[in-house]
Formats: structure tokens, C-alpha cells, sequence
């Protein structure tokens, strides 16, 4: 396994960060990555099903569940994607709750806006694209806040943390769902054999694109473990923060409180 902590001491540098396995200019990683989405959006959907086997599905689930979202209450799903969790958060929130689908990429917030209109899913949601280190809402405004799959591309973790937690109304809650660190030595080796070799075989077959496939392998082994993340969501203030893996570490789930 690649020492995920390599890319801690990268967003540490002010002038360069990595986008997967390189090290580029701080200022031109958004750029970069939105390249990546705007690429794989109109497939993104069924990447997922085929990279997870579904298992996705649970995961997403799990978090709906973690989450303790209620009727009436204002929920933003960063990074929302094509709305898998906001579809959800609809139905629970009901007409006099409010979702907010938000995501830096156009043409994701595009599709996830097409998919969800196609279920019928109109009146409690809105659409904001947003960059996660500078969210563009009032200071203790949402019930709830996921980013799922995101906060990885993210140039600056520690001050979308700290933007996410302004935003979030005190006694609410945050939810990190997110590729991790496998727990199990003999999984970790099958995991990276399957990201390093099958996952952009898949890219190019399914998406016509094994570059971004192999980026977004890479993405995940320089994510922040499942400790560091916790401390991360520390010290930006959050409490209670804690962690479950998932699929033996593959993902984790983190949740912390504002208080």
C-alpha cells in the first residue's frame, strides 16, 4: 500500500498538492480534476454498479441511515454527484425540508439534475455548483452535510472541513463517506491489484477513458487513512468524531458533531 500520509505532507506545501500519484501545481489541481468529471459523468452511474458490484448501494445506505435526518430538515450533499444520497434526503426531508445537491463540476451537477427530474424528484431540491473549501451558504444553515466519494479530490482538505463546519447548524452532523485504508493485509493486496490493473481496463472499456480511472485509483491511495481523517475533522472543530469501515476498510464512514 502506498503511504497514504505522503499525501497529507503534500496539501501541507502551499504551492504543490498531488493529483494521484503526481505532484503538480496547487493552482492548476481543479482544473485538472474537473477535467477528470467532466470526462467520466455520462458514465458514472454504471462505473459504479460495475467498479463495486453494487456494493456501492450499500454503502450510500448505510449513510442515509448514520445520518439522522428528518422530516423538515435542510440537508447539503457536497460533491452530490449525479444525487444518489440527495434522491434519498428528498424523500425524507419531505416538502418542507430542503436538499441542496452541490459539486464543483458542471457536468456532474448536469447529470445528477437530469437523472433526479427523471424521478420526479423537483420541488425540495436545488442545485448549487460549489467548491467545497469556500461554501457559498450562511453560517449554521444545513441539519445535516455528506460529501460521499469527494472530499479526496478536494485541494485543500483542512479548510473544507473547517468551511463545512461553519455552515452546519450546531448540533448537526457531518458525514465522510469515502475510499479508506483496508484493514486486512491479504484484502489490500487484491485491492490494489484490482485498482491498478482492472480498474482502468474497466475505464476503457465501459467509458473509453483509462486515464481518469487510473487517477481516480490513485486518488484513493493518497487519501488521509482512517486516523488521520478523523484528527483532520478535529481540528477542524468537529466532536464525537469517529469512524466505521466498511467492506473491511475499503471505505469508511466518518461522522463528527458541531457542537
Amino acid at each position: 500500500m502506498t503511504d497514504t500520509t505522503q499525501g497529507v505532507k503534500q496539501d501541507a506545501d502551499q504551492n504543490t498538492t498531488h493529483f494521484g500519484f503526481q505532484t503538480v501545481a496547487t493552482e492548476d489541481k481543479v482544473g485538472m480534476v474537473a477535467n477528470v468529471f467532466h470526462n467520466v459523468a455520462a458514465k458514472y452511474d454504471i462505473m459504479n454498479d460495475v467498479m463495486s458490484m453494487g456494493i456501492h448501494r450499500i454503502w450510500k445506505r448505510f449513510t442515509i441511515d448514520c445520518s439522522g435526518v428528518r422530516p423538515g430538515h435542510r440537508v447539503l450533499d457536497l460533491a452530490g454527484g449525479t444525487g444518489d444520497l440527495t434522491a434519498k434526503f428528498s424523500r425524507i426531508v419531505g416538502d418542507k425540508g430542503q436538499v441542496v445537491l452541490a459539486d464543483i463540476n458542471n457536468s456532474m451537477l448536469n447529470v445528477g439534475r437530469d437523472k433526479l427530474r427523471d424521478l420526479g424528484i423537483i420541488g425540495n431540491v436545488n442545485y448549487v455548483q460549489a467548491n467545497a473549501e469556500e461554501l457559498p451558504f450562511p453560517d449554521d444553515y444545513f441539519d445535516c452535510i455528506t460529501i460521499g466519494f469527494g472530499l479526496r479530490n478536494v485541494t485543500d482538505k483542512d479548510k473544507a472541513l473547517r468551511s463545512m463546519y461553519r455552515v452546519l447548524k450546531p448540533g448537526g452532523r457531518l458525514l465522510v463517506l469515502e475510499f479508506s485504508k483496508p484493514v486486512v493485509e491479504p484484502l489490500s493486496k487484491v485491492y490494489d491489484a484490482y485498482s491498478f490493473h482492472l480498474l482502468p481496463k474497466m475505464g476503457e472499456l465501459i467509458a473509453n477513458d483509462a486515464e481518469s480511472y487510473r487517477y481516480l485509483a490513485e486518488s484513493i491511495r493518497m487519501h488521509p487513512d482512517q486516523e488521520t481523517l478523523k484528527g483532520m475533522m478535529e481540528e477542524a472543530g468537529f466532536e464525537q468524531a469517529k469512524y466505521f469501515n466498511l467492506t473491511g476498510g475499503i471505505v469508511a464512514l466518518h461522522r463528527g458533531y458541531k457542537f
